[in-house]
């Protein structure tokens, strides 16, 4: 394997990382935050339900993701309507990604909110300040240390998927193959020594990545 090779495969993994995590973000952060702002009956199952893509197999995970994004699935007639094709494409490997990782950003968003004192909301609220004012002023500040540990956790968990990708995405060289799926195929052809060099490029991604968050939290930590 040479650097060339080595360095398209880690810039593929970066950006399916961060655009997975961009497009889990949002989501991820609403429900966190109505998670911990509400009390209701079915709220334990919704817990379970979000966690569920975490505990399932990710070979199982990424085959539900190929009936759904299959021409042939329930969703068929409108990909064929729109006519994309997502399996198979780098389109599909940021969503396999974000759904592995989904899990982790919002539970982490969730507590990350349930940490924030409602009372300084209401005050807020009380000075004139909409909704999104104040969540976008007061609560998300309050909470961004654990917004971020989350978004960090599920970036560098989307830098190390693997079953879920390799069902909806496939081993694509330059398209889809991801560290992950690199370091598997290179072990199936027994290439040792490319493994371990794609072995230590997620090592150090995802070493980085961790390294400068904490760095960042330490740089923002009250004193």
């Amino acid at each position: 394997m040479n650097a060339g090779e080595l360095a398209e495969i880690a810039w593929l993994t970066l950006r399916v990382g961060a655009a997975a995590t961009l497009a889990a973000a949002p989501t991820a952060i609403a429900l966190g935050y109505w998670l911990a702002r509400r009390e209701f009956r079915l709220r334990p199952l919704v817990q379970a339900l979000v966690a569920l893509p975490m505990v399932l197999p990710p070979v199982a995970v990424g085959l539900g993701l190929l009936v759904l994004l299959g021409r042939h699935g329930p969703l068929g007639p409108l990909w064929q309507r729109l006519d994309v094709d997502l399996v198979f494409t780098p389109a599909a490997a940021v969503l396999a990604a974000a759904l592995v990782g989904f899990p982790l950003l919002a539970r982490a968003c969730e507590q990350a909110f349930a940490e924030v004192d409602p009372h300084l909301e209401r005050v807020a609220r009380s000075l004139g300040a909409g909704r999104l004012r104040v969540f976008a002023q007061v609560t998300l500040p309050l909470a961004r240390r654990g917004v971020l540990y989350g978004s960090l956790f599920a970036f560098t968990r989307a830098l190390g998927e693997f079953g879920a990708t390799a069902i909806v995405a496939g081993t694509l060289p330059g398209r889809t193959e991801t560290l992950a799926l690199g370091i598997y195929s290179r072990v199936q052809l027994g290439d040792d020594t490319a493994a371990l060099w794609l072995c230590a490029a997620s090592f150090v991604l995802a070493l980085g990545a961790m390294l400068c968050a904490e760095i960042w939290l330490r740089g923002s930590r009250p004193r």
